[in-house]
């Protein structure tokens, strides 16, 4: 790996900067890597627009902003309208399938892997962690980062207590991305 731009989009509340962060601190902390992050989120505290740019890389980042991301996450048809058409051709886009349509925006070459984050985080017994369910997808998707160092990464940024719960999630959106990458390889 050189270097992976990625971008997590949401709404204020589904813990879209959570996700960026588990995702620097596994690469940063737990896999030996370099990682940036940068985040932007509208001024009410739940329900608007809300971003987290992470880059990843094997030597030092000399400019952390994406523009065009290799890895699109995103948990609102609002960030999907918003950042789709900025994906890099032939870049991966991770969505919550139960919330977002695909459309005609997409650029060429881009490979799209649904994961219904929601249903498998109300399945568990809480709506909140879907933004674990979406970050395990991530891992069990691209492989970018070992299995390992993400879900250290997610033991160690949860609140106390919530560490079962979350580490279930992780380990769903893990499981079903290994199987969705598989069917698509």
């Amino acid at each position: 790996m050189q270097k992976s731009e990625i971008r997590v989009g949401g709404l204020g509340g589904q813990g879209v900067i959570l996700c960026g962060m588990i995702i620097g601190k596994a690469a940063s902390i737990f896999d030996g890597k370099h990682a940036t992050l940068i985040q932007a989120f509208g001024p009410e505290a739940r329900g608007s627009a809300c971003s987290a740019q992470v880059t990843v890389a094997d030597e030092a980042i000399g400019y952390p902003y994406v523009k065009n991301p290799d890895v699109l996450i995103v948990m609102s048809p609002d960030a999907y309208t918003q950042f789709a058409p900025q994906l890099s051709p032939g870049g991966m886009l991770l969505y919550e399938s139960d919330l977002i349509t695909l459309d005609e925006t997409l650029p060429k070459g881009v490979r799209a892997f649904g994961v219904p984050a929601t249903r498998f985080a109300e399945e568990l017994g809480r709506r909140l962690v879907l933004n674990i369910v979406m970050t395990g997808f991530f891992a069990g998707v691209t492989g970018l980062l070992s299995f390992e160092s993400v879900e250290k990464a997610v033991k160690s940024s949860v609140p106390k207590g919530t560490e079962d719960l979350n580490l279930r999630a992780f380990r769903k959106g893990y499981e079903y991305g290994r199987e969705q990458a598989a069917v698509k390889n």
